[in-house]
């Protein structure tokens, strides 16, 4: 049996640390962009989606579709999904074939919202002084280890 080197088991030689202390500094980061528009980053993100489906909609824009995409189960998006509907953003609507199924739209507020995030974003990848290539080649690694992590689930 192979044993593993004793600095495999140190923090620093953790990926998933890496990955989660890259994250919430990524957060971190948006925070300040995320103040002016009044989300916190899960919101943020399910926007993105919402206005992602406003140029290429899914057959069903259901929470069920939304999940999948972010990767979040139903008792995730739920608190999610009120808050932005509390705040006129977002538009619940259970299906008339299948109360189960929840359709989900954006209202106008939600839509001019997008309007505001290139400029906050623009300056926000400015000010960080981040190489966009080498985010783009990040971006495309995580997307590989993501496709081989899922495939073993």
């Amino acid at each position: 049996m192979n044993e593993l080197p004793v600095d495999s088991l140190k923090l620093d030689s953790q990926l998933c640390f890496k990955l989660y202390a890259a994250s919430r500094a990524v957060i971190r980061g948006y925070k300040p962009m995320l103040d002016q528009l009044g989300l916190t980053y899960p919101q943020y993100l399910v926007m993105l989606v919402l206005w992602e489906w406003q140029d290429t909609a899914p057959k069903q824009p259901t929470v069920k579709a939304l999940g999948e995409r972010l990767l979040l189960d139903s008792g995730t998006l739920t608190p999610l999904l009120k808050r932005l509907e509390q705040l006129g953003l977002v538009q619940r609507r259970r299906s008339a074939r299948d109360e189960r199924e929840v359709h989900l739209g954006l209202l106008p507020a939600g839509l001019a919202l997008r309007e505001q995030v290139g400029p906050l974003k623009a300056r926000l990848l400015c000010d960080s002084g981040i190489d966009l290539d080498r985010l783009g080649a990040l971006r495309n690694g995580l997307d590989h280890l993501l496709g081989q992590i899922k495939a073993l689930t």
